[in-house]
């Protein structure tokens, strides 16, 4: 009977070691697989603020780069036409009814045509 015992007894013992394994791999199987998923998540995280940056470095180059046009006289006279509308003496300007919509020199309301 003490033989039966100890038999038992081992097998109890393989059958909690067995199980003991199996929530170890389980456990570590899904750790790996939230790391993995962790991992893609931060790949595209890292992969959008790399096009943000060049975005920006792009943006920061032709602002430099207008810096140093603006003491000219031809950066004065673009932003005078452009952003207040102004022409030289004697100048004509044609306007476009199509492009109304578009244009910078956009004189009339667009209630009145």
């Amino acid at each position: 009977m003490n033989d039966r015992k100890k038999k038992r007894k081992k097998k109890k013992q393989i059958r909690l070691i067995h199980i003991v394994l199996i929530f170890a791999i389980a456990y570590i199987s899904v750790t790996m697989l939230k790391q993995r998923r962790l991992m893609k998540d931060l790949q595209a995280k890292k992969q959008q603020i790399e096009g943000e940056i060049k975005t920006i470095e792009t943006e920061i180059n032709k602002l430099s780069e207008e810096i140093e046009y603006s003491d000219s006289l031809d950066f004065i006279e673009k932003v005078a036409r452009e952003e207040h509308g102004m022409v030289k003496p004697r100048e004509i300007i044609y306007l476009d009814k199509n492009k109304m919509k578009k244009s910078i020199f956009n004189v009339f309301p667009k209630g009145r045509d």
